[in-house]
């Protein structure tokens, strides 16, 4: 993933760009139709005049100017809630939403669209009257559906639900790119991996958080071996070690623009995050202003179906930048993310240690090994988690039997 099209589709993610470009062909509509005016009949110019019209725009700017408010006020409040009833994590995702994004362009843009139609026929662009009339007929037939869309999707905007499944889809399609290629695409570094004897090395360009590693573009500026310190996800600090090469490269710049470096982690090349959200997730209603064991229960179910088609799914061996050394994640890393913090938050419930610990133990009979010996690993952890908190010996002599000791 090149580090141009990693900024081209946070772009295409962005809220007001779809906006805009909706708002933008509002405009470029009543403008056109401004000029094709010589094109219309005369006979229908005295049919249907700017009289008839301007009415018509008149109600639609009202209306448009008060749906998109309120659909806007109504956005907040459920990015609100999910926040503080799910994880505030999430609120990447749901500023992401397709439809939110489609429907508030619709609004919008039909109230752009209808005050410029508004100023241009009150200024003598009557002309072209007939051909605004049947573009508002339009605009109107696509607000009346984005409307009723709209409606549906309030049922669901800012539930935990529609939270974890925005989570759990984002945490899909991260383990999907990561189980094909687990390195990125390059040499994945191991406990095998020499490094050259004499290497340079290039610090970070400033602090924050890798994002992306554009493999593809290290390959391109480097002649040889290049060693990168650091993954997406974790903390880099302005002037310590990000990566290393085997012999000077000839534009070190071009090197150090291969790395996307924010403030806050993301879920390009982040695997772990996507399952930290759900974790997250699992340990808010576990806390006891909330007190929600089913959805921690319903977490957890989640994650291990995630993490079992994960193991199950044929991993892709091909390394098409041999020449360059990523750490990738491993499935210890990823059941530590997944389940570490609801064996902590949830040992002094009977129901979500027990579901934790069937969980992995079935998920120490999975696939992939090494996945099964991470769950196999962490099933001891959340036992003594439950028999620490669990105050009845009647509870703790109900948790299951691990059947991969």
């Amino acid at each position: 993933m090149t580090r141009f099209l990693v900024l081209l589709r946070r772009l295409g993610r962005a809220l007001w760009l779809r906006v805009a470009l909706f708002a933008a062909l509002a405009f470029l509509a009543v403008i056109v139709a401004a000029l094709a005016a010589p094109l219309v009949p005369e006979w229908i110019e005295e049919l249907i005049d700017a009289g008839a019209v301007i009415p018509v725009l008149e109600i639609l700017a009202s209306s448009m100017l008060a749906v998109s408010t309120f659909s806007l006020g109504t956005m907040v409040q459920s990015h609100r809630a999910a926040a503080q009833a799910a994880t505030p994590r999430v609120l990447d995702l749901m500023i992401q939403d397709g439809l939110t994004q489609n429907v508030l362009g619709i609004f919008i843009g039909a109230f752009v669209y209808a005050l410029t139609a508004l100023i241009l026929l009150q200024a003598g662009f009557t002309g072209g009257a007939p051909l605004v009339l049947g573009v508002t007929l339009a605009v109107t037939g696509a607000v009346v559906l984005a409307l009723v869309r709209w409606i549906a999707h309030l049922a669901r905007l800012g539930t935990v639900q529609d939270a974890l499944d925005r989570a759990e889809a984002q945490a899909k399609k991260a383990l999907t790119a990561h189980r094909r290629h687990p390195a990125l695409g390059a040499s994945a570094i191991s406990d095998q991996t020499v490094a050259a004897d004499h290497v340079r090395t290039l610090t970070a360009p400033r602090s924050g958080t890798l994002q992306v590693i554009d493999v593809k573009g290290l390959a391109e500026c480097s002649d040889g071996p290049v060693w990168v310190l650091r993954r997406p996800g974790q903390q880099v600090l302005k002037g310590a070690p990000l990566l290393q090469l085997a012999e000077s490269a000839p534009d070190e710049e071009a090197l150090l623009r291969c790395f996307v470096i924010g403030d806050n982690r993301t879920f390009e090349q982040d695997p772990a995050f996507a399952i930290t959200v759900l974790s997250e997730i699992a340990s808010r209603a576990l806390s006891p202003g909330v007190n929600d064991p089913g959805t921690a229960i319903a977490t957890i179910s989640r994650l291990e179906r995630l993490l079992w088609d994960w193991a199950l799914a044929d991993p892709e061996e091909t390394c098409r930048y041999p020449q360059v050394f990523v750490y990738p994640w491993t499935a210890p890393e990823l059941v530590e993310a997944a389940f570490a913090p609801i064996a902590r938050d949830g040992a002094g419930m009977l129901e979500v240690a027990t579901q934790l610990i069937d969980t992995l133990d079935a998920l120490g009979q999975g696939a992939d090994p090494s996945l099964a010996e991470a769950a196999r690993a962490m099933s001891p952890r959340a036992r003594a988690h439950a028999e620490a908190a669990l105050t009845l010996e009647d509870d703790v002599a109900r948790l299951p039997k691990s059947k991969t000791a």
